[in-house]
């Protein structure tokens, strides 16, 4: 497909290795990846890198103290998803928040704003922990090597994007009510200009610590007790979060769903994630349909994409939760019979728009997709939940901690209300596609409820409308969870056809964050979007071949003749 036949024009170019591949949404994350695999290092291992030096150069999306999925396929095939979404402390309980009203705008608030900001919303994290498991199980370096590149981040500082900086401003009323976290990310009172040097020398610390410790250093070592010790404030903000839940906190490992669609298999991760389950049911739906025939764009084609998001965001109300505590039913929801059923469901035209239903999941996050030469892939979102997580850091470590207890529903007596232990459902995507056995493309997005409805269109992008990898990943998105529908400026031709059918429609500046991918075949190509500071780094070229030297005055010496 030629950028003429679409209604939009990619921003950005893609970049192509047979080396490697690293792709994150910041440059210096993606260069922190780089490093590692021209170290040596392998995609797990580069992974890691990018994600550590992330939570310097992107506080306000990730932290250690944070949670999140890693998917990975190894060069044998082997797919693990590494489940480290943080949980509810031991000590939480249903009746921890007050509720200020069942009215679905503010359902999921708490008096006082308790499960939102402060150490009462943050919940037992995860991040460490999980990156610290598939490093040992998976990569080839010492883990020493791998967190390096973030510890020069932190204690050398590093040029302030303009992303960063409208963060740090959109949130400084509240980021200025805690000294420690004013001081890291306002050192001069304001948030700093685009370009200015942000240095994060107690963090640095905290990272060396965890060079030399790994992931004990915060699950049962001094910086667990700093941050339990900030999480005792004494008071009404105080949090649940004991050093006790710490060491107690295991990542999981667990299997993808695979799922298939027109001759190819996807594989996403399963409860608590949404993406496994809803993609596949998603596609299962469209794959009945003449997606290509359509067009890209078009308002068949949108209104069909609305039909099947809102199909699955009502299965996913009634369904979704954490394995250990609800039952789900992924073998049915993800069959080609039950897709027979949803399509039933398809409606010509819109009605009413359904009840908005009570739930919350934040948009700031951050997504690597990360492969080597010899197969190894990797394709991880993680989180710190809100933008800044709880708004404070832990004294003298840097740490910002999450606000995950946001995700849960402050009412006693629901699916997701508060229970120790219980990790919440998750809509984080990091897909592998696969095409008779070998992988064709990886991908994965920020964007909280919109991270795996947005995955799906880039998939159908690339098998049904042809798009290469680039204008995929940038190609304008649709969103509903069954009420108002939301598109992007590039859609905005099609709102008045989209309100016939019986929408209510909104245009919006971007739906979901910075997708980054990459695609397999002879070589790899990867691609990051506009939504964020996506960069690609590939490795090309390679070592010289074996008993090549450097002969600069004469050539080598011939070797004897046999006589």
């Amino acid at each position: 497909m030629t950028a003429s036949r679409l209604p939009f024009t990619c921003e950005k170019s893609p970049a192509s290795g047979a080396g490697g591949m690293v792709v994150t949404n910041h440059p210096l994350g993606s260069a922190a990846g780089f490093e590692i695999l021209a170290a040596g290092g392998n995609a797990v291992d580069a992974a890691v890198a990018s994600l550590l030096a992330l939570t310097v150069v992107e506080p306000m999306m990730v932290g250690i103290a944070g949670g999140g999925l890693s998917h990975l396929r190894m060069a044998d095939g082997t797919h693990v998803v590494i489940d480290a979404l943080s949980s509810a402390a031991a000590t939480m309980h249903p009746e921890i928040y007050e509720p200020v009203s069942d009215e679905p705008a503010r359902y999921m608030d708490a008096k006082g704003r308790r499960n939102t900001i402060g150490a009462s919303s943050v919940a037992v994290p995860g991040n460490l922990a999980g990156w610290c498991d598939m490093q040992s199980r998976y990569g080839k370096l010492p883990f020493a090597d791998v967190v390096e590149p973030a510890v020069r981040l932190a204690s050398r500082g590093f040029a302030v994007t303009h992303y960063l900086s409208g963060a740090i401003g959109e949130a400084a009323s509240e980021l200025s009510q805690d000294k420690e976290i004013a001081t890291i990310l306002m050192p001069g009172g304001a948030a700093p200009a685009p370009g200015d040097r942000l240095v994060m020398g107690d963090y640095a610390g905290s990272l060396r610590l965890i060079q030399r410790e790994g992931a004990a250093a915060l699950h049962g070592g001094a910086l667990g007790a700093a941050l339990a010790a900030r999480m005792s404030t004494g008071g009404d903000d105080a949090g649940w979060v004991t050093e006790a839940d710490l060491r107690a906190y295991r990542p999981i490992e667990r299997k993808p769903i695979i799922g298939s669609y027109r001759g190819f298999e996807i594989a996403g991760p399963p409860p608590p994630a949404s993406s496994g389950v809803h993609v596949t049911q998603m596609l299962n739906m469209l794959e009945a349909y003449d997606i290509e025939g359509m067009g890209f764009g078009s308002p068949a084609s949108l209104h069909l994409l609305v039909e099947v998001i809102r199909i699955a965001f009502a299965d996913r109300r009634t369904y979704s939760g954490d394995p250990a505590f609800v039952d789900v039913p992924v073998e049915r929801l993800t069959s080609k019979a039950y897709a027979a059923e949803c399509r039933a469901l398809i409606r010509q035209a819109a009605s009413l728009p359904a009840p908005r239903a009570p739930g919350h999941e934040s948009h700031d996050t951050t997504h690597v997709t990360v492969a080597d030469r010899d197969g190894n892939i990797v394709t991880a979102t993680h989180t710190i939940n809100g933008l800044f997580g709880a708004r404070l850091a832990v004294p003298g470590t840097g740490i910002i901690p999450n606000n995950y207890m946001s995700n849960f529903d402050p009412h006693p007596g629901n699916a997701l209300s508060v229970v120790p232990g219980k990790r919440v459902p998750t809509s984080m995507a990091p897909m592998i596609l696969m095409k008779d056995g070998a992988p064709v493309f990886a991908l994965g997005l920020p964007g909280g409820l919109r991270i795996f409805p947005s995955a799906m269109q880039a998939i159908v992008n690339l098998i049904d409308h042809k798009m290469s990898l680039q204008e995929a990943v940038e190609a304008p998105r649709i969103w509903t969870q069954g009420q108002e529908v939301e598109i992007e400026q590039a859609y905005a031709p099609r709102q008045a056809k989209l309100e016939e059918l019986g929408h209510e429609v909104r245009v919006m500046p971007h739906i979901g964050g910075g997708m980054n991918a990459i695609a397999f075949g002879d070589t790899m190509t990867g691609a990051a979007c506009w939504r964020a500071d996506g960069t690609v780094a590939a490795l090309g070229g390679g070592l010289a071949r074996p008993g090549v030297r450097f002969w600069p005055d004469k050539a080598p010496a011939k070797p004897a003749s046999n006589r």
